[in-house]
């Protein structure tokens, strides 16, 4: 029996990515706002399942959770980055940010704590180089971000059955950077940033590290101009 991943965020970008890493060895579960977002990498890995997913409805978030009776693998890819100095920011953006990067990822383990636990399952988070080090414009961002490391260190505490890796690249080729790149006002040249393809591969590293170790964090830099 193949083991199960749950990757959220998969539509597009990195969670793409991961979820093409992953589905040599994992049956998928792909989750995504909605159905039609997950239509297509659902047609290019078939076998996989989507989960449409508002992952701030906490009440679906539970019903799609106790469904899930044993799961190996629970990659945290969703999340926003909303960027703008601390005098530009407004509580709207705080709440949002942390709502995503931070509440949502917490409510989602905790809701699948028993299934991650009858697997002896291994929890990703994707976290950032701005989990790391904090940058001026990105107040709010960086701080779901170091709660989000804090997160993964509890939950590595208390739950020694599991693994849990958080992985912190620094900016990566997507869509999402090409919108950060313009609000700043800048040129896009991806040679700049980390390819989606080598970050999904960390988290297959890190995955099928063997058992006897515990990846707790990989750092990635770009290594472009």
């Amino acid at each position: 029996m193949r083991p199960t991943a749950l990757i959220t965020g998969s539509s597009r970008g990195l969670g793409a990515a991961i979820a093409r890493e992953l589905a040599p060895t994992h049956d998928l579960l792909l989750g995504a706002r909605s159905a039609q977002a997950l239509e297509p990498i659902c047609a290019e890995l078939p076998g996989s399942t989507p989960l449409p997913l508002d992952l701030t409805d906490y009440d679906a978030v539970a019903g799609a959770a106790s469904s899930i009776t044993t799961l190996d693998v629970l990659v945290h890819n969703a999340g926003v980055a909303d960027i703008g100095t601390i005098e530009e920011s407004s509580v709207d953006q705080w709440r949002r940010t942390l709502e995503a990067n931070v509440i949502a990822v917490a409510e989602l383990t905790r809701a699948l704590l028993p299934a991650l636990r009858a697997a002896g399952g291994h929890v990703v988070l994707i976290n950032s180089g701005a989990g790391l080090r904090a940058n001026a414009g990105w107040g709010s961002y960086a701080a779901s971000k170091f709660a989000l490391r804090a997160f993964g260190d509890a939950l590595r505490l208390e739950e020694p059955s599991l693994r849990v890796t958080s992985i912190h690249p620094g900016r990566i080729d997507t869509d999402m950077q090409r919108n950060i790149v313009a609000g700043e006002g800048d040129e896009y040249d991806p040679e700049r940033f980390l390819k989606a393809s080598t970050v999904a591969r960390a988290v297959l590293t890190a995955v099928e590290t063997p058992s006897d170790a515990h990846p707790t964090e990989i750092v990635l830099r770009p290594t472009g101009r």
